[in-house]
């Protein structure tokens, strides 16, 4: 049942644009959040990220989901440090959506066990 909801909601984000960034941009204060509310390809890639993160995190075990989130409170620390440089948050995204990609895809093999 997990595998099917999972196809499902990657085809939907895939079929459809992102419209709005994973947070609120009325109330974007850093230097990067601000860039990636005004910049769309950013903005796409930071929903594509949250939609990712939450899936997994329904779906791993608890031990899995504290070192994912670990990992997204560390990944975050260091978007910010690019701040208002859209090459170095591209970067960040890429690297990042890499490794949970890679995650969503190593579930699916498994068939979601």
């Amino acid at each position: 049942m997990r595998l099917p909801c999972l196809i499902l909601a990657l085809g939907v984000l895939a079929a459809s644009p992102a419209t709005a960034a994973s947070f609120s941009c009325a109330k974007a204060e850093t230097p990067d959040e601000k860039t990636i509310c005004d910049t769309r390809a950013l903005n796409d890639l930071d929903v594509e990220m949250a939609v990712r993160f939450d899936i997994l995190k329904d779906l791993l075990p608890m031990g899995n989901r504290t070192k994912m989130q670990e990992d997204q409170e560390a990944w975050l620390k260091d978007r910010r440090a690019c701040g208002t440089e859209v090459a170095c948050l591209t970067a960040a995204y890429e690297g990042r959506l890499k490794v949970l990609r890679g995650v969503l895809s190593e579930f699916a093999k498994q068939g979601g066990q």
